[in-house]
């Protein structure tokens, strides 16, 4: 249970998979913001029918991804609400859960250009104020600061897992091994 006042940041996401710039956006929204703690929440179902990996796998590869960092819990709330996966809803069921604590999300300056598409992302705005990290070639705006992270993406990655190169640098060690040991990634099924 958490106290009044505290503030717990949201990282949603396909985590498909999780990266070095993800485990790096968490480490800074933990140094930048006074939080009780961040919970990473890998998307059950797409809401854009966008193809991943099965969510216990995405799930796995977060707890590997964060394991190092103090603060971080990888919730599984999207999986027990079941269907598509919408940030409001999930917002809204930690509210009721995690009653007095102020909930903060943090979304990357690449995603700012789609919040037009989110599902009432005004209300998700103001139900938990956003944490803006910059993403290399994206302008956070007014919320956004003068940093960016490395250039890596879940795109990459899978591009390089599918042509059988090394991931090493790109994703932290245990999501490499745990990717090899279980044959993922090889196909265009877990995404483009």
């Amino acid at each position: 249970m958490s106290a009044d006042g505290e503030q717990v940041a949201v990282f949603g996401g396909s985590f498909n998979p999780p990266h070095i710039a993800h485990v790096l956006a968490a480490a800074w929204a933990l140094a930048s913001v006074p939080l009780a703690r961040l919970l990473v929440v890998p998307t059950y179902r797409h809401p854009f029918q966008k193809a991943m990996a099965p969510y216990e796998h995405r799930l796995r590869l977060c707890e590997l991804a964060f394991a190092e960092l103090r603060g971080v819990e990888v919730s599984r709330i999207e999986a027990e609400l079941g269907g598509e996966s919408l940030t409001l809803r999930t917002l809204e069921e930690l509210r009721r859960r995690l009653p007095g604590v102020r909930l903060r999300l943090v979304i990357g300056s690449d995603l700012l250009a789609e919040t037009a598409k989110w599902h009432a992302f005004e209300r998700v705005a103001a139900l938990a104020p956003p944490l803006i990290v910059g993403r290399a070639g994206h302008d956070g705006g007014e919320l956004g600061g003068p940093y960016a992270l490395p250039p890596i993406s879940s795109t990459e990655v899978r591009r390089r897992l599918r042509s059988g190169e090394d991931p090493s640098g790109l994703v932290p060690h245990a999501v490499a091994a745990y990717v090899r040991a279980h044959g993922l990634y090889r196909g265009a099924e877990h995404g483009a």
